[in-house]
């Protein structure tokens, strides 16, 4: 059955904050927004490394806020969660509007990704942890502009269709899959979309069939959570990508993995956050914290969040360290590469 936002929006209290919203799916609530200062003092206390991070050389990895990446190969450029729009919900002003309307911003997309023919990479493929517009929103004006492969849930595939793009040029995978997307190997992997604050899920539903064209941030339901792994073809660990402050950690087991993109969480519901990750993928040499930014500010400014949610990034830093103090926790700022393959 087609599963949808309900008819009869139920309200929001305007002075609940963003990750009390939508967990994992955005930075906390903007009252007292501060800008990331970065001071060498202050990494060191937290025990932040705020430098790119080392690797092999296969694949550099740009951060474009949010759970958003882009990575470039030799010869292929992915793009995860590509939200660059990054328009305004009401959030800002402590009022989250579900009626807010979907917003495409050309020139910020352009900005980042330029277009086709003016010496750029193309954007090869997007991969889509989940449909929430934060993660999706963009996706098929960039997929429809690079003709791009979108690798995606089955609501993905509806929404893309919806959203003006062919069957062609979207894919469904479900978890398990081991692709070979031109110099990288892709795996998909089963996984979860984080808890908000009153326990649940925001927008929660898949589609099965093609809605009528979504006009609104609600009409973009999470449709299920997928990871992705990404590494070369032979002789390194991969990075995994994950687009919510969740996950099933059966799921994770024996993935060869040496970097981990964590999104930062916003509350306790996820019991051992850390830990569970960290044992099932036998203490990873680095985790990459994602998902804490203001993810409405243009990536032209530095990153910027609350005060409540440094807290969690320190305390989830401390965590990470007390379990597996050799584990490099690395806090990136917007289209730096950091070396990660």
């Amino acid at each position: 059955m087609d599963s949808s936002h309900a008819t009869k929006k139920k309200a929001i209290n305007p002075q609940i904050g963003r990750r009390a919203v939508l967990t994992g799916a955005g930075a906390a609530a903007l009252a007292g927004v501060v800008m990331h200062a970065g001071s060498p003092e202050t990494a060191s206390a937290q025990g932040v490394d705020r430098q790119p991070a080392g690797g092999g050389g296969f694949a550099a990895f740009e951060w474009l806020g949010n759970a958003g990446w882009r990575i470039s190969t030799p010869t292929t450029t992915l793009l995860l969660d590509p939200y660059l729009s990054r328009f305004d919900t009401g959030l800002a002003a402590g009022a989250f509007k579900e009626t807010t309307p979907l917003t495409l911003d050309g020139t910020a997309i352009t900005s980042v990704l330029g277009t086709p023919g003016d010496g750029r990479p193309a954007v090869s493929a997007i991969l889509v942890t989940h449909t929430h517009w934060d993660h999706f929103a963009d996706v098929p004006h960039i997929a429809a502009t690079w003709k791009s492969t979108v690798y995606t849930t089955l609501t993905g595939y509806q929404l893309g269709i919806a959203m003006g793009l062919p069957s062609a040029q979207l894919a469904v995978v479900k978890g398990g899959e081991e692709l070979n997307i031109g110099d990288a190997v892709v795996r998909v992997v089963r996984s979860l979309h984080s808890r908000n604050g009153g326990g649940g899920l925001t927008f929660p539903g898949v589609r099965t069939h093609v809605p009528p064209p979504p006009s609104t941030i609600a009409d973009l339901l999470e449709g299920d959570t997928i990871g992705f792994v990404i590494r070369p073809a032979v002789g390194r660990p991969g990075v995994l990508l994950l687009g919510g402050s969740d996950y099933d950690d059966r799921e994770l087991q024996g993935l060869d993995v040496d970097t981990v993109a964590l999104p930062v969480p916003s509350n306790g519901f996820t019991a051992d956050y850390a830990g569970r990750l960290l044992r099932a993928l036998d203490k990873p040499r680095t985790i990459v914290l994602v998902h804490w930014d203001d993810f409405e500010s243009p990536l032209r400014t530095p990153p910027k969040t609350d005060d409540k949610t440094r807290g969690r990034m320190a305390a989830l830093t401390a965590d990470i360290k007390r379990i597996s103090p050799s584990t490099r926790v690395v806090e990136p700022t917007y289209l730096t590469p950091m070396q990660l393959l």
